[in-house]
């Protein structure tokens, strides 16, 4: 399935466009947390420590700016066996019920997202902590000796609306895996991220 058929209306109720902002630095330690899964069960960043990294991005199921990254996102899940993809949907369910829990379950289920994992921030608590805005909002973390720290936060690529198709094969996280995978910094820390502002539960 195509990223193109989960595109929709851009002047879609309450969506506004943001870019991501850079609050973490390089090399900063990744906040902790623990989040209900798709299948409830608790999944911490600490489950990944066999990973030797972790792209960690706060997305969600109804904006057409995550939906159009649903297949490189699933593509890199596939391509990179050392690096865990794990998405985070930190929107309010109650105002937005397509980012709800049992549509995260619906979507794992009928294979449209097969990230490593799928959570549920309900509290928006660890989008907080990271300094998430928009989705989606991307931040590849380094495992150094079980210790997860800030390698690159930004965008996927630079196909950064949801219609528009990356100029290069790879694209800039892709780029930055590879840096950390071969014990290399990635050229760019921060590359803004483009997408629907984050929903939060308490606004």
């Amino acid at each position: 399935m195509t990223a193109t058929a989960f595109h929709g209306a851009l002047d879609a109720p309450g969506m506004v466009q943001t870019e991501s902002e850079s609050e973490l630095e390089r090399g900063d330690r990744a906040p902790d947390f623990s989040l209900p899964d798709v299948r409830d069960d608790q999944v911490a960043l600490a489950d990944f420590a066999d990973a030797d990294a972790v792209l960690l991005v706060f997305t969600c199921n109804h904006c057409p700016y995550a939906k159009a990254k649903f297949d490189t996102l699933n593509d890199i899940a596939a391509d990179y066996d050392d690096v865990a993809v794990v998405g985070v949907n930190p929107n309010d369910a109650e105002a937005y019920p397509d980012d709800s829990l049992e549509r995260m379950r619906e979507l794992v289920e009928d294979g449209t997202i097969q990230y490593d994992a799928y959570l549920r921030d309900e509290t928006g608590e660890v989008a907080r902590a990271y300094g998430a805005v928009c989705t989606p909002d991307p931040f590849l973390l380094r495992n150094e000796d079980g210790e997860f720290t800030l390698a690159y936060h930004g965008r996927l690529d630079d196909a950064l609306n949801p219609d528009d198709e990356p100029t290069s094969e790879g694209g800039d996280a892709r780029d930055a895996i590879d840096a950390v995978l071969a014990g290399d910094e990635p050229e760019d820390a921060f590359k803004p991220s483009r997408g629907c502002s984050i929903k939060w539960p308490d606004e």
